[in-house]
């Protein structure tokens, strides 16, 4: 392969010569979604214990499209540019019906923000920048290689957890558990929990190939391309993505009933990919065959053990949520778990986490089940419907933005949480924060650097900010000596935000509760209750679901 695996040494525990002290935090899984929760864990002060039953990282680029709101949260732990520099930026999709272009769409048309609508980079990369961000913190996150977690059980206000390594077994306990370990979890199969959805019988090839020079389109410019029965693969789909490397990806649909394991084989693959990409010189990379899954937990909060990433939920890869979906898992639980180990707030808060990000999976699997049955439809009406809307869509522009080959990936709202004061606003409570550049007392700057990881009260315009303990302040286009102030440069945030209105953010960005005219008394009820002080019940009302088809 073209990228160079290398192993982590395996390190004999100290539970294998003797008890451990319990843990505050032990995370199943040094996948994405693990270690990125034990970094935001650890840049809030909290220790955590890594298991992996593995030492290398993911083998094949595996999930590869990644969201301008999972770069922002990754900016904040401290990889978003790093990333951003290694991967191939795009913005623009373009769909194809046979032969013929039928749309084109552009996902972030105005600039003025750090990062894209989406880059591509190979998961293995992705897991390897963790790895070394989290060797950063050598007394806060202990990660532990080969050690594999094979049982695990609560015991009143704890839980035990069974250890297999190299050199023998070993038990530690931990206050709390999260199982970041994938869609096969182990953890929900100890458990028993119901794991159900629908299950699509459509398979897909994934085929990574290298290729110096492209066939398609401008290499400089990337983007991503989708055809409805191309003539390289009629009566079929299929999609092509750019990544580092000159590695390029391409998805193909695949007989109903296809054996995996045939089509999985060079002697099947090739003659493929030759039919795409003519006599362009490539060189296979890496290949796998998928069925498409939309399924998750009834809930991701079970006492002191919690689901989070493709343990908790599992969709289809169009439409790039997955991944990127449980990075927005973790970005909600971890100041909440933060929040409930230093005390600051009670164990109720964590219900929130299940209702918020049940509610995110709900919207993914939504977006994702219509474009799977777009892509492949199961039924004569679904059929009859793909049908016309590509046949309009070659000269009637309201049918091209019926096409579905998998709505792209955008931060799931928030509206009617329990956590959320109501209010409107341009960017309404709820809402992810939209990112500006800003002007300040240190030069360039941006919204999100600003504003992510802590409670910030934000005033655009001339609107007075009170001080309120634990809530942070910062103006924009205001001058104030008793907290920063920023220009909105080019004018962006004020047209994004609006003026003379005042905003509560949330430590994972989300806007809590919005003010014209901000007293100490309403902003810290409204932080207050986004670290759940209204929640009366064990479980937290879910957000209102809003989702465009």
């Amino acid at each position: 392969m073209a990228y160079e695996y290398q192993t982590y040494a395996f390190e004999p525990p100290p539970g294998l010569t003797g008890p451990e002290p319990r843990h505050k935090v032990v995370i199943v899984g040094a996948g994405p979604i693990g270690l990125t929760l034990a970094i935001d864990l650890a840049l809030r002060g909290v220790p955590s214990v890594v298991l992996d039953d593995n030492n290398v990282v993911s083998r094949g680029s595996r999930a590869i499209c990644w969201s301008k709101r999972t770069l922002e949260i990754f900016d904040r732990l401290g990889l978003g540019e790093r990333m951003l520099a290694r991967g191939v930026t795009w913005k623009v999709g373009r769909q194809f019906h046979g032969a013929q272009e039928v749309f084109s769409f552009d996902l972030l048309p105005e600039d003025g923000h750090k990062y894209p609508a989406f880059i591509n980079l190979q998961q293995y990369y992705v897991e390897e920048y963790l790895i070394e961000r989290a060797r950063d913190f050598p007394d806060l996150i202990d990660l532990r290689f080969c050690n594999k977690v094979v049982d695990h059980r609560e015991i009143d206000r704890f839980v035990q957890v069974e250890i297999e390594t190299p050199s023998g077994l070993y038990k530690l306990e931990t206050d709390w558990l999260i199982a970041c370990d994938g869609a096969k979890s182990p953890t929900r199969e100890r458990m028993g929990l119901s794991f159900e959805g629908q299950v699509f019988e459509e398979q897909f090839l994934i085929a990574d190939i290298e290729m110096e020079h492209s066939p398609f389109g401008d290499a400089a410019v990337p983007e991503r391309w989708f055809w409805f029965d191309p003539p390289f693969h009629p009566g079929k789909s299929a999609l092509l993505h750019m990544q580092p490397d000159n590695i390029y990806r391409i998805d193909l649909q695949l007989d109903v009933g296809a054996d995996a394991k045939a089509e999985a084989t060079e002697e099947k693959v090739m003659p493929r990919i030759r039919a795409i990409v003519g006599d362009t010189p490539f060189r296979l990379d890496w290949m796998s065959v998928y069925k498409f899954r939309c399924i998750m937990l009834d809930r991701f909060v079970h006492g002191r053990v919690i689901f989070a990433g493709d343990s908790a939920h599992v969709v289809s890869p169009f439409g790039a949520r997955g991944g990127n979906g449980g990075i927005q898992d973790v970005d909600n639980l971890g100041w909440k778990l933060a929040a409930v180990i230093g005390g600051q707030a009670n164990e109720n808060l964590l219900e929130s986490y299940d209702a918020e990000r049940r509610h995110g999976a709900e919207e993914n699997i939504l977006n994702s089940a219509r474009s799977t049955n777009f892509m492949t439809p199961k039924t004569g009406i679904e059929a009859l419907f793909r049908a016309e809307t590509l046949r309009l869509a070659h000269n009637q522009p309201f049918a091209r933005k019926l096409l579905n080959s998998g709505r792209l990936s955008l931060p799931c709202g928030l509206e009617g949480s329990a956590l959320i004061t109501p209010g409107a606003a341009q960017v309404a409570p709820g809402r992810a924060m939209v990112d500006a550049p800003l002007d300040g007392p240190h030069g360039a700057s941006w919204l999100i650097e600003e504003v992510q990881g802590r409670f910030v009260l934000v005033g655009f315009g001339s609107v007075p900010l009170p001080e309120v303990a634990g809530v942070a302040r910062i103006g924009v286009n205001q001058r104030n000596g008793d907290y920063p102030c920023f220009t909105a440069r080019s004018g962006h945030a004020i047209r994004r935000y609006g003026s003379e209105k005042a905003y509560l953010f949330r430590p994972d960005g989300h806007v809590a509760a919005v003010f014209d005219a901000p007293d100490a008394a309403s902003v810290a009820a409204a932080r207050d209750r986004a670290m759940g002080a209204e929640m009366q019940s064990d479980e937290a009302p879910a957000p209102q679901r809003e989702v465009t088809a």
